[in-house]
């Protein structure tokens, strides 16, 4: 690849995990100022938590709403839309006047944002296909790791500047950074010929019983991950007795666990395969939360439960770049609007089950201990069941052959020659799609 190529993707790179950051810094960057917002809004906890409820829903909905319209109207125009609406969203959270209206503006920000998460996602499978792919989306995955542990970390430094306005204040910037940017620096990536009448697609990727195995093994285990955030507060500080500080810091570690598997998977995918890495990470997540379990359940020492969260959260960072890229991998025809099933599925299932972690309250890890062991479980029984790909879908998703599998778009053998013949004379040309 040329360094001018080289420089290309890396540009591009870039852009799309800011653009994924959106998400989780929309989710994650205020918590610190949350009890300051209570009391200048007069809220009440209940009230409060539902600005974070509001986003998640945002994120979801969302997704369902950019994936189709990428697909019918390319993504740069549904891209730009979209950020322009979470940054004037971003800017009234800051002048809400009470719960009830940031609760509303709380939604559409996440609307927004979902427009970025799920258009940078189609980006990558309209540009590449096979084992660079999982690659990218590995490098994805890496951001995904990161934002939630820095998130809070920028809020709070810039609450020693500012009050909580100020931090949706950041966010409008950031969202107008960055639609500066997709509109100069990110090309359309959707050909005129490639699109198509708004479908109706979503019955169509469902009855597809191997997207959907797909689909349901990354939101599952997303969801543990979800479960683990929102019980494992309670559960390490609140009955092991770890400082925030501690707790923190096994935070940090278990994210850190999360960013070397993705890279490993990045490394490996070529030689491995991306089927096999999302069927390692599925045994380790499904390994970890066994372990959970059992410490809760025998009352073992605090090592052997930090044990299986590492573990845990680490194994996610195998799957969810290699599912995204099985999942993707047959459907590049309308790949916005299986990329939006994929992310909706993932903040759904983890808005729906995460919350049950705290069944127990501050007092009882077994609510936690039971959701991290279980969905694990069901991930791997839902790839094991629903996802039995034959040899023409294996070679042309997992080792990167161009190849179609079932399902794939009719492609012509005198196009894919072609595109052959142009890889071999021009390397750099091996970032583009395939079909």
């Amino acid at each position: 690849m040329s360094n001018d190529a080289a420089g290309r993707q890396t540009r591009f790179i870039v852009l799309l995990a800011a653009l994924v950051a959106l998400g989780p810094l929309s989710i994650d960057g205020y918590l610190p100022g949350l009890p300051d917002l209570a009391d200048d809004l007069r809220a009440g906890a209940a009230a409060t938590q539902l600005t974070i409820t509001a986003c998640l829903a945002g994120l979801a909905i969302g997704q369902l709403i950019a994936g189709p319209l990428s697909d019918t109207y390319g993504r740069r125009r549904p891209l730009l839309a979209g950020l322009a609406l979470y940054t004037i969203a971003s800017a009234l959270c800051a002048v809400a006047p009470d719960v009830r209206t940031l609760i509303g503006l709380r939604l559409v920000q996440g609307i927004g944002g979902a427009f970025g998460i799920v258009i940078a996602n189609a980006m990558v499978r309209d540009r590449t296909s096979g084992t660079r792919t999982a690659r990218l989306f590995s490098a994805l995955t890496l951001i995904t790791g990161l934002a939630p542990v820095f998130a809070p970390v920028l809020g709070g430094q810039l609450l020693r500047v500012t009050a909580w306005p100020g931090i949706f204040v950041g966010l409008a910037v950031l969202g107008a950074v960055m639609l500066a940017a997709s509109a100069v620096g990110l090309p359309e990536t959707r050909s005129s010929a490639s699109r198509r009448p708004l479908p109706a697609v979503f019955g169509q990727l469902l009855s597809d019983r191997v997207f959907t195995g797909y689909v349901l093994a990354n939101g599952l285990v997303f969801a543990a991950m979800f479960a683990y955030i929102s019980g494992s507060p309670f559960v390490l500080q609140e009955i092991h007795g770890l400082s925030p500080q501690q707790y923190s810091a096994v935070f940090a570690v278990n994210a850190a666990g999360l960013i070397a598997a993705a890279r490993i998977s990045g490394r490996l995918v070529a030689r491995a395969g991306a089927r096999v890495l999302l069927l390692a990470g599925l045994l380790g997540a499904t390994a970890g939360g066994t372990t959970v379990l059992g410490a809760v359940l025998t009352r073992a020492p605090l090592p052997v439960l930090l044990i299986g969260l590492f573990v845990l959260v680490s194994s996610v960072g195998l799957v969810m770049p290699n599912a995204a890229a099985q999942a993707l991998a047959d459907h590049g025809g309308h790949a916005g609007s299986a990329a939006a099933l994929l992310g909706f599925s993932q903040f759904m299932i983890g808005g729906a089950l995460a919350p049950l972690a705290g069944a127990g309250g501050a007092t009882d890890a077994l609510p936690m201990g039971i959701i991290v062991a279980v969905l694990p479980a069901l991930a791997l029984l839902a790839l094991g069941v629903l996802t039995r790909p034959g040899p023409s879908r294996q070679a042309g998703a997992v080792t990167g052959s161009p190849l179609p599998g079932p399902g794939t778009e009719a492609v012509t053998a005198a196009r894919r020659s072609r595109w052959e013949g142009i890889r071999r004379r021009r390397p750099e040309y091996d970032d583009r799609d395939t079909g």
